[in-house]
């Protein structure tokens, strides 16, 4: 067994995961999995810069993660970066201040290795699971961007576009430096035409609709299945591999867009740093089961966090 630590940090989240991965058998078991809400991509959309309190939210979680990592003596280390930083003119501010605390150099990846790792990490254990028909197309929904993957055993198509839940959210719902509660028909038939816009790039690539099981990964998939389960808490076994239909997701996507800030936050398993986000977040999914005629989604709680721990394991670079 070789002793690992992942690191992914995105757009809205940063998310460690500490884990023994048999290099052989691909088994990878949990030591520490933990995730941060440090908003990394605030106003990088509008401005093309990472804002200073955003950097220094997401050192302060490094951190953290620097002293768990120690404890739990992981041999390997790999940081990945995705959407915001790619984005970023001041990335390098961001890359300097990763070294120093971590000692390794975050890799800006590309959206096709972003959707490469996404993919194993979500399909390993899905192999000959009852029900699940292959091909299978995974849709990762980050802050700032949405992958999309299409294969069997490996990759057969990915692409990766700029439409998250952080991105959806001030590029349509923020009116005067705050979020619109609930959100405008206009700003949400805006929003809804920039998804199905993404989604029409996306098809140039990627074959949505030749998938026959729909595996949907992060924090707005898992906390519409949370919301679909009345789950008193966030419980990420129960939601791992839970199946939420498209009548169910389209529910509860009419609620979160036409509900407050209050109303949202009063949910027991929404992460205080999703509230504001949620709606377009849950708009994407559903937009994407539209598209493909998917009549459930099976919520993975395994991504491109496990996806980066197993090429960590191999050695990969």
């Amino acid at each position: 067994m070789t002793r690992v630590a992942a690191i992914d940090c995105g757009t809205n989240s940063i998310r460690l995961l500490v884990a023994d991965v048999d290099p052989v058998t691909g088994e990878l078991a949990d030591l520490d999995r933990r995730m941060t809400i440090v908003r990394l991509g605030q106003g990088v959309d509008r401005t093309g810069r990472l804002a200073p309190e955003a950097l220094e939210r997401t050192f302060a979680a490094c951190r953290e993660y620097a002293e768990i990592i120690k404890e739990h003596g992981a041999e390997r280390l790999r940081f990945v970066a995705t959407s915001a930083s790619r984005d970023a003119e001041n990335r390098d501010a961001f890359v300097r201040g990763v070294l120093d605390i971590l000692g390794v150099e975050p890799e800006v990846i590309t959206g096709d290795q972003e959707a490469e790792f996404s993919f194993t990490g979500a399909t390993r254990e899905l192999s000959g699971r009852t029900g699940l028909r292959r091909p299978f197309l995974v849709v990762d929904i980050g802050g700032g961007s949405t992958e999309f993957v299409v294969g069997e055993d490996h990759v057969r198509a990915a692409r990766s576009v700029d439409v998250g839940c952080v991105r959806m959210t001030e590029r349509h719902l923020v009116r005067d430096g705050a979020v619109t509660d609930p959100p405008t028909e206009e700003q949400v038939a805006a929003m809804r035409a920039d998804i199905e816009a993404a989604l029409d790039r996306a098809e140039e690539t990627v074959p949505l609709r030749e998938a026959r099981t729909l595996v949907g990964l992060a924090g707005s998939v898992t906390t519409v299945s949370a919301i679909a389960q009345d789950l008193p808490e966030y419980d990420s076994a129960a939601i791992h591999h839970s199946r939420v239909s498209r009548a169910r997701v389209r529910e509860i996507t009419e609620w979160l867009l036409r509900s407050t800030h209050a109303e949202r936050a009063r949910v027991p398993s929404m992460h205080p740093g999703r509230v504001d986000v949620i709606g377009a977040g849950a708009l994407v999914l559903l937009s994407i089961m539209e598209r493909t005629g998917a009549e459930e989604v099976v919520v993975s709680e395994h991504d491109i966090l496990d996806g980066i721990a197993h090429s960590c394991a191999a050695g990969a670079s």
